[in-house]
């Protein structure tokens, strides 16, 4: 599966602990981050993260163009929901996107523990349940 991380800055260190905790499970995929996230990620765990741009500089819009390209399997985005950030319309684009393609989403470490787990144990294959025959 193709997973995306994202975190605001004061959810990375949150972050980079999940991904450390789940790094076997992460280890079996395709790690991509926007530029900072990725970076700490990629150092804590040793794991290889496709890192785009960091958020503020486009970087969530550049995993946006892949969710709408079909191109993301999980979102992982580690969100500060008490701070106010100039972007959110941007971030809401982002969290509509995976409604449309029906893109799992965890903003917060209880769904993300939830997913992940649901990733290790092979729930999370939804594009065979929801598509048998493989066709995009």
């Amino acid at each position: 599966m193709n997973i995306a991380i994202i975190a605001h800055d004061t959810k990375k260190e949150l972050m980079v602990q999940f991904c450390i905790a789940y790094c076997g499970v992460l280890s079996r995929h395709s790690i991509c981050a926007t530029g900072t996230t990725g970076k700490l990620v990629s150092e804590a765990t040793g794991l290889q993260v496709f890192r785009f741009l960091s958020g503020s500089q486009g970087g969530d819009q550049q995993i946006s163009a892949r969710i709408a390209c079909n191109e993301i399997d999980l979102l992982l985005f580690f969100r500060d929901p008490l701070t106010p950030k100039a972007h959110e319309p941007k971030e809401a684009d982002m969290l509509r996107l995976c409604d449309v393609h029906n893109i799992p989403v965890a903003t917060n470490i209880a769904t993300a523990e939830a997913l992940i787990h649901s990733l290790e144990r092979g729930d999370l294959d939804w594009r065979n349940i929801v598509n048998p025959s493989g066709v995009k």
